[in-house]
């Protein structure tokens, strides 16, 4: 399902693994799928999906654990990634 794993996937994961110490984690290069598209910069890490399992999302809704995920990335989401699907789940979610 991985198209690639490139510079920003690698800084993607080690910024998530710092963050939140996951169970679970996987950063899926989306990309390859809006090759052409809107927001398809030609870099080919243009869209990801992250599913993260994290002791840190027990007890937290899913619109916070959104924003803890996007505050950990920084400025990866929205200015250098156009598109990042979060599943964010606690470990008895899993």
């Amino acid at each position: 399902m991985e198209a690639m794993t490139g510079p920003i996937a690698q800084e993607i994961t080690s910024l998530l693994e710092q963050a939140f110490a996951p169970e679970h984690l996987a950063v899926i290069n989306d990309s390859a799928h809006h090759s052409g598209h809107m927001g398809d910069d030609g870099t080919g890490e243009s869209h990801f999906t992250v599913e993260i399992v994290s002791a840190k999302f027990a007890g937290v809704s899913r619109v916070m654990r959104q924003r803890m995920v996007n505050q950990a990335l920084g400025d990866i989401p929205g200015q250098r990634v156009h598109a990042l699907a979060i599943k964010a789940r606690a470990p008895d979610e899993h």
